[in-house]
């Protein structure tokens, strides 16, 4: 990543955040850029099939990451993610392997198997429900995980896991997403939701303006007498003081929010459209651009970092280049629960 070198000033008195949280926070960005610009390079080399990823939802997406109450079970949080997800991933401590195997459908890959396009993530450990292809479903099934939870944490007070639904501008227009905001803002039956929309002003190659009536998609949600927010999905610091104030509300009143948060989309759709760079906002330039002004890092330790994520990128490339790809065999596992080999034709 370049970063045009100014003038440095001295740190600033009064940081928005801890120091450390600051530098941790574009640790994370950095390497979930230099992740996704690996795959679209293993794309462009013919080693795989098709991208579709997060460049410019890197300050969306990790300050998500560090907030979740990660681990198995109603206790914490679920995440129901799309495929713009990885820099929540990347900051929860998914390793790039992990990614550079589904991109490069290698059998190693423990969310499919090899069998799904980049992106699609599943951690049982830590809640993250599977990605789905279908545009905005992840909106309905959400609904599941956060009646659970309603109910554990009606049980036990001590209990405030908290159900996380990310998807796009364009799927918002699916019934899927408003009938998120049916059945969570229910009264008396509230769920304790977070319902994210990341805008980034584009629909695969149709513009936000012209296709929605509403002001913002957040506006939506006041029908509902849900609590709404807009926020700037490229700056970080925003990011992680609103959402860790969002998620402390739901914990405590049980209730939904609709949060819509503007990002950027710096390399198109999709491999579809071309994944070339698109001069949009690049929030990982402002956010390393401020820290320098800060006096909190230099443009030398932010290419050391740099450097250090593409060789790992590389490595990772490299090592799944040597494993094996899904056998036609394989396609039945993993289809029934607890039972990974089983064949269908026996059910």
């Amino acid at each position: 990543m370049s970063v045009t070198k100014k003038t440095l000033k001295a740190p600033a008195k009064g940081l928005p955040l801890p120091k450390e949280l600051l530098l941790q926070m574009l640790d994370l960005m950095i390497k979930s850029r230099v992740l996704e610009e690996r795959l679209i390079k293993i794309y462009k080399a013919g080693e795989s099939y098709f991208w579709i990823g997060g460049p410019g939802e890197e300050a969306w997406g990790v300050p998500l990451g560090l907030l979740v109450n990660k681990g198995r079970g109603h206790k914490h949080d679920y995440l129901h993610l799309h495929y713009r997800c990885s820099p929540t991933l990347v900051a929860m401590g998914m390793p790039m392997i992990d990614s550079v195997r589904i991109m490069m459908n290698r059998a190693t890959d423990t969310s499919t198997g090899g069998k799904n396009f980049s992106n699609h993530f599943c951690y049982p450990e830590w809640n993250v429900t599977p990605v789905s292809s279908p545009i905005e479903v992840q909106y309905q099934m959400a609904i599941g995980t956060a009646w659970a939870q309603r109910r554990e944490n009606k049980a036990n007070t001590k209990t405030k896991g908290v159900t996380i639904v990310t998807g796009g501008d364009a799927g918002s227009a699916e019934g899927d997403f408003a009938s998120c905001l049916v059945w969570s803002s229910r009264k008396g039956y509230e769920l304790p939701i977070l319902i994210t929309v990341q805008n980034n002003k584009w629909g695969i190659s149709t513009a936000y303006e012209g296709q929605h009536g509403e002001k913002s998609v957040a506006d939506r949600g006041k029908a509902f007498n849900m609590r709404t927010e807009v926020i700037n999905g490229n700056d970080p610091i925003e990011t992680y003081i609103k959402l860790k104030e969002i998620l402390e509300y739901i914990r405590r009143e049980g209730k939904p929010v609709l949060l819509e948060a503007t990002t950027s989309r710096l390399y198109g759709h999709s491999s579809a459209s071309g994944a070339s760079p698109i001069p949009e906002v690049d929030c990982n330039r402002e956010f390393s651009m401020r820290l320098m002004e800060w006096g909190l890092i230099t443009e030398k330790e932010i290419a050391a970092i740099t450097e250090r994520y593409e060789t790992e990128a590389r490595e990772a490339q490299e090592l799944a280049r040597t494993e094996p790809v899904p056998q036609p065999e394989d396609i039945w596992k993993h289809i029934y629960a607890n039972n990974e080999n089983a064949d269908w034709r026996k059910f």
